[in-house]
């Protein structure tokens, strides 16, 4: 099953790269790097549906952070183990982080169990709410 969140790769895929290395920060979802200009300007390439940070600096500090670990350089997404590996191989070409610090928000982990997308934190852990839900369903 394809991912909701999956986009085609383009010929689009420079304006998902950083056009400098000052306040950058990662999308807490999908962990795509962008400077916060571009995330204002353009929101997340791969999650804009469900974050909506176009234009707006809240929905950016609540989504993405400036705490994250390494770069992943995916150009070729779905041929590239490493970015399967990190399950980022369904998003666009671009810059993602090796892992991000943070949570997303409960509104978007809401709308994302609404709609049916598992959410897989990029820190590294377990998705705190998962085992508890699993147990409730049980």
């Amino acid at each position: 099953k394809e991912s909701v969140m999956s986009r085609p790769a383009s010929s689009e895929a420079n304006r998902s790269i950083p056009s400098h290395f000052r306040q950058l920060r990662a999308c807490l979802l999908c962990s795509l790097v962008k400077n916060y200009e571009q995330f204002r300007r353009d929101g997340c390439d791969n999650c804009e549906e469900f974050v909506h940070m176009r234009n707006s600096p809240d929905r950016i500090a609540d989504c993405t952070s400036s705490s994250f670990d390494g770069f992943i350089a995916s150009m070729k997404p779905t041929g590239s183990w490493v970015a399967k590996f990190k399950k980022i191989d369904d998003f666009v070409p671009g810059i993602y982080a090796v892992g991000v610090n943070g949570h997303i928000p409960d509104w978007l982990e809401y709308e994302l169990k609404r709609n049916g997308i598992p959410y897989v934190p990029r820190d590294g852990t377990l998705n705190p709410n998962s085992s508890l839900e699993d147990e409730e369903e049980e």
